[in-house]
């Protein structure tokens, strides 16, 4: 499984300081597993911090910054799904959902699609063609 991987750099105000800071904060699917982090520094003390850690959700700090940086993306289903055991499978598999929110996430992918960042719909993607179940994802074009 190859990795996938999204990431950017934001710049804010030092809280020690209040010099220039610089972030690096990304989102990242390897190994079977989703992870996150950030990075900054401080231009003008040594103000530094570093994060990560991985599990099924990522933190909404992270997923926004992603989100305004890149845009999201939408997972959709690429043909008729003839069983929706594998694709609710592959929902709580990959998000850890109980089957009720499970049937919500596929009755949305169905229609209109499911959408998050980049790195979140790919793994969804992976997991539910996996299962043997056809999907696409795109980025979303601003209205």
């Amino acid at each position: 499984m190859s990795m996938i991987t999204q990431g950017t750099t934001v710049t804010g105000r030092c809280e020690a300081c209040g010099s220039t800071t610089t972030c690096d904060v990304g989102q990242f699917f390897h190994g079977g597993t989703l992870r996150w982090g950030t990075e900054g520094r401080c231009a003008d003390c040594p103000n530094a911090w570093c994060e990560q850690d991985s599990g099924p959700v990522t933190p909404e700090s992270v997923r926004q910054v992603l989100l305004r940086v890149h845009g999201p993306a939408r997972l959709r289903l690429s043909g008729e799904v003839p069983h929706l055991v594998p694709v609710l499978r592959a929902l709580r598999e990959a998000g850890d959902l109980s089957l009720g929110a499970a049937r919500a996430q596929a009755a949305l992918l169905a229609q209109d699609g499911l959408v998050g960042t980049l790195v979140e719909m790919e793994v969804l993607a992976l997991r539910l063609r996996h299962r043997g179940v056809e999907t696409t994802v795109a980025p979303m074009r601003p209205a």
